[in-house]
């Protein structure tokens, strides 16, 4: 891989940080061989900041590392009805003013609420405090049923797996698919769950012990290249169609047909990251069929090309890089 400028992140730690929203960004971001990121957790104030458990987190940078961040995000934390300390606020302010990149984690989207930065977008956070958001904040609009909302160069989340569903798109927009992938099965987590999915759905999920799909989801994955059809869907999980798409519905918040064209597409971009298979043997293999197809998903979904993206994230080729404006 040709070499990586340095990209910056810092995670700002407000008082009372949710410990699972902090662990999320702090494990995707820290530093890997294949990637540029160099990470600093960052609080109010130089020292340490305490956690909504009662645990502190020693040794945080001041607001000053803000300044120098190409990429802040900032996790949940339990008091967010109360705005940030003003110094907070201004920093957010000023470093969006510069180009930084800013994302939120659940409840963190109140702090970039109250430094204004969201008047006017559509955005999400945990859908137990969406009322809450558009109450204290009503130039906000809150989407409440997605993942995350990338309006770049602001992004939202909702609460924990949700945020690692963010931190893997920002990684996948920076460094690509096979990138991203390789983070997500170092942390067992699902490789691209589109932001668009349900955040929330009304009906319990099935007991451990119940019947679920994740096998067929195992096993498709395994056969894109197939048709897979939802009867042969059906066929490998021992349930009526009807039954799939309920439960599939239920289990992943989208329909069969949803789920595999993101699932191919992004073993698509993997592809092109990490072979130099043609463009019809990608498509074949993905299970796009023709190339046609493959060009048209890539810019409904990517807004670019096959080739403009083996371009850009081809392992061997130099790794794109952000900076926020100095």
């Amino acid at each position: 891989m040709g070499a990586m400028a340095p990209h910056r992140v810092a995670v700002l730690v407000l008082p009372r940080v949710l410990p699972i929203d902090l662990g999320i960004p702090t494990q995707i971001f820290n530093a890997r061989p294949n990637t540029p990121y160099e990470l600093t957790v960052c609080g109010g104030a130089r020292g340490s900041v305490m956690t909504s458990t009662g645990f502190t987190v020693g040794d945080t940078a001041g607001l000053p590392a803000l300044a120098q961040a190409d990429t802040i995000i900032v996790p949940g934390y339990w008091e967010y009805q109360r705005p940030p300390a003003p110094e907070v606020a201004a920093a957010l302010k000023l470093a969006f003013s510069r180009g930084a990149r800013i994302a939120s984690i659940c409840t963190g989207a109140f702090a970039l609420a109250a430094a204004g930065l969201l008047d006017g977008r559509t955005v999400t956070t945990h859908w137990a405090s969406a009322d809450e958001l558009e109450t204290l904040y009503p130039r906000v609009r809150v989407d409440r049923g997605v993942l995350y909302i990338d309006d770049d160069p602001l992004l939202t989340s909702a609460g924990v797996t949700a945020g690692i569903d963010l931190c893997l798109h920002i990684v996948r927009k920076d460094l690509g698919a096979a990138v991203a992938n390789d983070i997500a099965r170092e942390l067992v987590a699902a490789p691209h769950r589109d932001g668009g999915q349900a955040q929330y759905i009304a009906r319990s999920l099935p007991e451990p012990t119940a019947h679920t799909l994740a096998d067929t989801r195992d096993w498709a994955l395994s056969r894109l290249d197939e048709p897979l059809t939802l009867e042969a869907l059906a066929r490998h999980a021992r349930v009526s169609t009807r039954t799939l798409v309920r439960m599939w519905r239920q289990e992943t918040g989208i329909t069969p047909r949803q789920w595999l064209l993101t699932a191919r597409v992004n073993h698509a971009r993997e592809l092109l990251e990490v072979t130099d298979l043609g463009i019809e043997r990608i498509a074949a293999q993905s299970g796009l069929g023709t190339s046609t197809n493959l060009r048209a998903r890539f810019r409904d979904t990517l807004g670019t090309t096959p080739s403009a993206y083996r371009r850009t994230f081809q392992r061997g080729s130099e790794v794109p890089e952000r900076h926020a404006t100095p």
